[in-house]
C-alpha cells in the first residue's frame, strides 16, 4: 500500500468520524499507484464538503482503468464521483463541476523522453519542428485528440505504465505530462533513463473537474458551493500551493524562459 493511498483511507475515515449522519460518497479510484495529486483531490473534496456543511464519508472504489468507462459507471450508479480532465463528451455523461481543480496547470505539459534522446529536442522551437516526432498518450484521454488535432503524431495506448516503459526504451520520442503530474510520476517510476526536455513545453486550454452522477445533483451543488467558498477565502490556493509549489519550482526549466509551444484545443469550452 503506497503512502498516498494510506493517507486517502485515513483522511476518509477521519472525515467519516467527524460526521454524525454522514452519507457515503463512492469515489472512483483508478487501479494504479496513488500520487500526490490524488491525495490533493481527495483532501480538496473533503474540505469543500466541510465548507458547504455537507455531511459525508468517502468510500474509494477501484474501477476500470479506462477513463471513459469510469464516467459511464457514474451513469450506472456504480460510483458517485470521479475526477478527470474534461471534454464535451464527458460532460454529457455526468454533472461537471466547472471549477478547474489544478488551476490550469493540467494543460501545461512537460515532455518526458529517453535521456539519450534529449539532443534531438535541443533545436526544436516550433510546433512544425515537433511534428516528425512521436508522442504517446492514453487511448481514451482527451489529450490524445488535442495533440492529433494540432498535427502531432500520437501513439494511443491503454496501459498507463507501458507508456513510461516505451518512452524509457526510446521506442516513443516523448510523453507529455502536466506540470503537476510529472515530478511525482518520475519519482514513482524511478527510471534513470527518463528525463524532462528542459527547453520546451506544450500548452493548451484544459481543465480537470470533479464529475458527479446525474442522480446526485445535491452533491454536485454542495461541492461547487464549497469550492467557491474556498476560492473566496484563499483556502483553495493555499492547499494547491501546499501540494504543488515545490514540484513546480523543481521543474528543470525556467517557465518564463523555456519555449512554450501553444496548441489549440477545440474540445474545451470554459
Amino acid at each position: 500500500m503506497t503512502q498516498s493511498f494510506f493517507y486517502l483511507l485515513i483522511n476518509s475515515f477521519i472525515f467519516y468520524c467527524s460526521t454524525l449522519s454522514a452519507q457515503t460518497i463512492n469515489v472512483a479510484q483508478e487501479p494504479r499507484a496513488q500520487y500526490k495529486r490524488d491525495e490533493y483531490l481527495s483532501t480538496l473534496l473533503v474540505k469543500a464538503l466541510e465548507a458547504a456543511n455537507y455531511s459525508a464519508s468517502l468510500n474509494h472504489i477501484i474501477v476500470h482503468p479506462h477513463q471513459q468507462r469510469t464516467l459511464i459507471t457514474l451513469q450506472n450508479n456504480d460510483v458517485d464521483l470521479y475526477w478527470s480532465m474534461t471534454s464535451p463528451e464527458r460532460e454529457t455523461l455526468a454533472i461537471a463541476i466547472k471549477i478547474p481543480l489544478y488551476r490550469g496547470y493540467i494543460g501545461k505539459r512537460a515532455l518526458v523522453t529517453q535521456r539519450a534522446l534529449l539532443p534531438q529536442f535541443k533545436n526544436i522551437t516550433t510546433l512544425e519542428q515537433l511534428k516528425p516526432l512521436t508522442a504517446v498518450q492514453g487511448h481514451d484521454w482527451p489529450d490524445t485528440k488535442v495533440l492529433s488535432h494540432n498535427g502531432l503524431n500520437v501513439r494511443p495506448l491503454a496501459n498507463y505504465e507501458a507508456m513510461f516503459g516505451l518512452t524509457a526504451t526510446g521506442r516513443i520520442d516523448y510523453f507529455p505530462r502536466s506540470f503537476i503530474e510529472v515530478g511525482s510520476e518520475l519519482t514513482e517510476v524511478s527510471n534513470s533513463e527518463l528525463a524532462i526536455v528542459p527547453n520546451i513545453y506544450l500548452h493548451y486550454p484544459a481543465a480537470f473537474y470533479y464529475f458527479v452522477s446525474k442522480d446526485k445533483p445535491e452533491l454536485a451543488q454542495a461541492i461547487e458551493q464549497g469550492l467557491t467558498k474556498m476560492q473566496k477565502t484563499g483556502e483553495f490556493l493555499a492547499l494547491f500551493n501546499k501540494y504543488f509549489r515545490d514540484d513546480l519550482n523543481a521543474l528543470p526549466f525556467n517557465e518564463a524562459k523555456a519555449i512554450e509551444i501553444k496548441l489549440v484545443n477545440p474540445h474545451f469550452t470554459q
